[in-house]
């Protein structure tokens, strides 16, 4: 009798160890306790997360867009100037509230593929540091690129990707 309630009680450990590894719930824990899907969630600001992240990944795929604009004329042997200073203006436009990109709910834990890490939710005051930096230099960048002159381009353009760098260093992953 001994061996079969030992047996029985290791089979149903087993058995709940198993449920508890393929994400079986426990139907004793409230429903509150239960995280909705991501298309279930709807942030402050009435999106879903994922219309969240992927309205953030298309802005800053567009900034991907105009820099690659800006560098590939700077590499020209007859660089567009006009092309050049269209894309320095769009990226002060294109980033504005940027920093109502990431509200919370928005990072990996949202179940959406996303390159932003945690550390912008844990570290908000250096990350909205970061997206200042960012700001003032896609500001200056555009103010020189109204100039026409390379040789005042080049230098903003280069502090500008500093700041993405600076930015992509400690708040994106997959770079």
């Amino acid at each position: 009798m001994k061996i079969r309630q030992t047996t029985f009680a290791l089979v149903a450990i087993a058995g709940v160890s198993l449920l508890a590894a393929c994400g079986g719930s426990d139907s004793s824990a409230p429903e509150s306790e239960v995280a909705p899907a991501a298309e279930e969630v709807v942030l402050d600001n009435g999106m879903t997360p994922k219309e969240q992240i992927e309205l953030r990944q298309g802005q800053l795929k567009k900034l991907g867009k105009a820099f690659k604009t800006i560098s590939d004329q700077l590499k020209a042997s007859e660089p567009d100037m006009a092309a050049i200073q269209a894309a320095a203006a769009s990226v002060p436009v294109e980033s504005e509230g940027m920093a109502d990109w990431f509200p919370a709910g928005t990072g990996p834990d949202s179940g959406v593929k996303t390159d932003a890490l945690p550390a912008i939710w844990e570290e908000p005051d250096l990350f909205t540091e970061k997206l200042s930096d960012f700001q003032m230099a896609a500001g200056a960048l555009a103010t020189a690129a109204e100039t026409g002159d390379l040789a005042v381009i080049a230098p903003a353009v280069a502090t500008t990707g500093g700041t993405c760098k600076s930015c992509h260093e400690k708040f994106r992953s997959d770079d």
